[in-house]
C-alpha cells in the first residue's frame, strides 16, 4: 500500500513539473510573438500619407505648380509687349504739315508728328529736302537746331525750317511741292503741297528741333 502511494506521489510531482515547464516556455515566447505581430501589422509613421512619406511625398511634389516658373513666363510676356520701342522713324511713320512763315524774308515751317499708334525716334538731325529731282533743287543744311534723337508719339512734334531761296537774284525755278525724307536713302519720301508757289534758288534747311522758334533758316 505504501509503495502505491509513493508511485502516485512521484507521478503527480512529475506532472506538476511538466505543466510548470510548459507554462514557463509559453510565457517566455509570448512577448516575442506579440512584438512580431506588432511590427508586421502596424504601418510605419514615415510611410503614412499624413506624415509625408517617400511614396506620397514624391507624387505630390511632381504635381505641385512651379511658382518661380510662372513668374518667369509672366516677365517674358511683359517684355514681348515692348516690341517696336526705340525704333527709328521712317518717313512713312510720320504725318507732315507745311505753313508759310514771314521771318527772314519768308520760309516754310514743316511740322512732323508720328502717325496714330506709332512711337519712333528721329535719329538723323537733318532731313533730306529737295524741290524737284535736280541737284540744284537739293536744300543745303545750315546747322541750326538739332538735338538728341527726338521721340515722336501722340501729340509730340518735331520742326524744321526750309528757305527755298537764299540768293538775292531775281532768278529761280518755281515749284508747288517739296519733297522731304528723314534720311537721304529713305525709299519712301513724302511730297508735300506748298501753301503757295515757291521760287527756288539754292534752298536751305534747318535741323529737326522741338523748338519751332529755332527753325528760321539763317546763313551764318
Amino acid at each position: 500500500m505504501r509503495s502505491r502511494l509513493t508511485a502516485r506521489s512521484t507521478r503527480l510531482v512529475l506532472a506538476i513539473a511538466a505543466v510548470t515547464a510548459i507554462a514557463a516556455t509559453s510565457t517566455a515566447c509570448g512577448p516575442e510573438e506579440v512584438e512580431d505581430v506588432s511590427s508586421s501589422s502596424v504601418p510605419s509613421a514615415t510611410d503614412s500619407p499624413a506624415a509625408g512619406g517617400s511614396g506620397s511625398g514624391d507624387s505630390g511634389a511632381g504635381e505641385a505648380p512651379d511658382a518661380s516658373g510662372s513668374k518667369d513666363e509672366a516677365a517674358g510676356s511683359g517684355d514681348g509687349e515692348k516690341s517696336g520701342y526705340g525704333r527709328s522713324c521712317g518717313t512713312n511713320d510720320l504725318d507732315f504739315t507745311v505753313a508759310a512763315e514771314s521771318q527772314a524774308g519768308g520760309y516754310y515751317l514743316v511740322t512732323a508728328k508720328a502717325k496714330s499708334g506709332i512711337t519712333c525716334y528721329l535719329d538723323v538731325n537733318t532731313p533730306s529736302v529737295s524741290f524737284g529731282s535736280g541737284a540744284d533743287g537739293l536744300a543745303s543744311p545750315v546747322g541750326q537746331g538739332g538735338e538728341d534723337p527726338i521721340k515722336l508719339t501722340g501729340s509730340s512734334a518735331a520742326y524744321t525750317g526750309i528757305n527755298p531761296k537764299s540768293t538775292n537774284s531775281d532768278t529761280g525755278k518755281e515749284f508747288e511741292n517739296v519733297i522731304i525724307a528723314v534720311t537721304e536713302d529713305d525709299p519712301d519720301p513724302a511730297e508735300l503741297k506748298l501753301p503757295d508757289t515757291a521760287s527756288v534758288d539754292k534752298p536751305l534747311v534747318t535741323n529737326w528741333t522741338t523748338d519751332r522758334n529755332a527753325t528760321v533758316p539763317v546763313i551764318v
